[in-house]
């Protein structure tokens, strides 16, 4: 065994780095995406005569083909080649962009969306798991998933400040041609400088049932969120999308406990270490789009902040992000658990949240705004970088693909779940307001101006008293179900064991 576990320094790949640059540049791409189309959303219904009925649908053709598509994307990477599937997802991503900014109507922007849904699902995975079979060393690997936890957790932000640059300065086109610079880099870079570990791919048949079960299941569960944010949770339509989704992954189980090559094998899924990640990780990321939601709002519309205004005042958020990941989580990874980095972080998180229940129309933003964004960046960094490398760490190489999906697919649904949830939990709270102050509503002028503000504010102060419960939640499952030793410890597996059934996959990553 020891010479087995001294392998991944010596047999290191030269190029890693390089590498990670234009994984790193990838990753940026796509996360950047889920949010530099909202601010340019208004703009683009008005130019393609998109009804507000069907202008949820420029952000939900994305999320559910990007949600739904996942697995099988993970899947894809495992048994093609996971360069393969990078730069094939990369010049997909870039012409279904080009598609998107040339869009002429309403049926060529949802279908532009779609793709690039469709081929991140195979870049995002790739990518996860090009840095896991890629970086086996412990202290190299807290460093590459310290970049990477870095822009997975603040590139959403930076999106927002792109989209109103982009948007205000010359057209809304710009926020999909933006993609097809990075893209052409990402995937040139790609091509000349990446090299796999040998005998790493899972060139199993792939598992039919599964991936359309999977797909659908997942399709129904996040629409049946998208569609509760604008119908309502007692619709008919998002009650049956529920059923219909539960139904179609418990069936998904099922089927995955009884084929020879499953999508998804259960040991990955089932191991409490990479249990733990998908599930605290998922609810931290509610927590975090329903925030992206109220914070723009309130800023544009309480506070009067221009787009490119309103992107800049999420910056401390991302230092805080930057800072968290790349120093703290990165240096501390070696040398303390992961659950001692994730649950205190979480909760760091959660007392930025907390500061934010506090807000009021008339809130200062550098005395309450701005060190709230900063914890929650410190916080969010932090948790997300062991959160990252744990995703994949003692998995088999030739499930890295599709353990890098489920973390991908818990943050995708986290989203949608965040942005519905907690913006239903807003819309209640300041209808309730409005209700109790009908009257100075009715009365007109600015007394009515002021009261439809403040009912905005207590809206968003409900629902992020909901976000501070969620991460709490997030940081109890991290500490309680993850229960393995800093990385190189003694142990050269200890990041994936768990359990007897686990434990035969673990080797070959030591291996590599």
């Amino acid at each position: 065994m020891p010479k087995t576990a001294a392998t991944p320094v010596s047999a290191a790949d030269p190029s890693r780095w390089k590498a990670l640059v234009f994984i790193a540049l990838a990753q940026l791409m796509v996360v950047l995406d889920a949010t530099i189309v909202n601010i340019a959303l208004p703009s683009a219904q008005t130019d393609l005569g998109i009804s507000d009925g069907n202008r949820q649908w420029v952000i939900t053709a994305y999320a559910l083909a990007f949600g739904g598509l996942l697995l099988f994307g993970g899947r894809i990477a495992d048994k093609w080649g996971r360069k393969n599937a990078f730069v094939v997802g990369l010049v997909g991503f870039a012409l279904a962009s080009a598609l998107g900014g040339a869009a002429n109507g309403e049926a060529m922007m949802l279908g532009a969306r779609a793709l690039q849904g469709a081929f991140g699902a195979l870049l995002a995975p790739a990518a996860l798991s090009l840095l896991a079979v890629m970086f086996t060393d412990a202290k190299e690997r807290a460093k590459a998933f310290g970049i990477y936890g870095a822009i997975a957790g603040g590139g959403g932000a930076v999106g927002l400040i792109l989209g109103g640059f982009l948007t205000e300065y010359l057209d809304w086109r710009w926020t999909f041609f933006v993609n097809i610079p990075f893209a052409v880099v990402a995937a040139v870079g790609a091509w000349m400088v990446i090299r796999e570990p040998a005998g790493s791919r899972n060139r199993a048949p792939l598992d039919i049932p599964g991936v359309l079960l999977s797909t659908t299941g997942l399709v129904a569960l996040v629409y049946g969120f998208t569609r509760a944010e604008s119908a309502g949770w007692s619709d008919t339509v998002t009650v049956a999308m529920f059923v219909a989704s539960a139904a179609l992954l418990a069936a998904f189980v099922f089927v995955e406990s009884k084929v020879k090559s499953p999508l998804l094998p259960l040991r990955v899924l089932l191991e409490r270490n990479r249990g733990g990640v998908y599930l605290s990780l998922g609810l931290a990321v509610i927590a975090m789009f329903g925030l992206f939601l109220f914070l723009t709002y309130y800023l544009q519309v309480v506070k009067g902040f221009s787009p490119v205004k309103t992107g800049f005042a999420f910056l401390p958020m991302i230092a805080g992000m930057i800072l968290g990941s790349t120093q703290i989580g990165a240096r501390l990874m070696t040398r303390v658990a992961p659950r001692l980095l994730m649950g205190p972080g979480f909760l760091v998180a959660a007392v930025g949240m907390l500061l934010l229940t506090q807000l009021e129309v008339g809130s200062s933003y550098p005395a309450l705004i701005l060190p709230a964004q900063l914890l929650l960046g410190l916080g969010m960094g932090t948790a997300f970088m062991p959160a990252m490398s744990l995703s994949t760490h003692g998995v088999n190489p030739a499930d890295a693909g599709v353990a890098s999906a489920m973390v991908n697919t818990s943050q995708q649904v986290g989203g949608a779940i965040g942005t519905a949830l907690l913006n239903t939990i807003a819309a209640s709270a300041t209808t309730a307001y409005l209700a109790d102050h009908a009257a100075e509503a009715a009365a007109g002028g600015a007394a009515a101006q002021l009261v439809q503000a403040q009912a905005m504010v207590e809206g968003y102060a409900s629902a992020i008293w909901w976000a501070v419960g969620i991460l709490a939640a997030s940081a109890a499952i991290a500490l309680t179900l993850i229960n393995t030793g800093r990385p190189g410890a003694g142990d050269p597996v200890a990041a994936g064991s768990g359990s007897a059934e686990d434990a035969e996959f673990k080797v070959p990553v030591i291996a590599h």
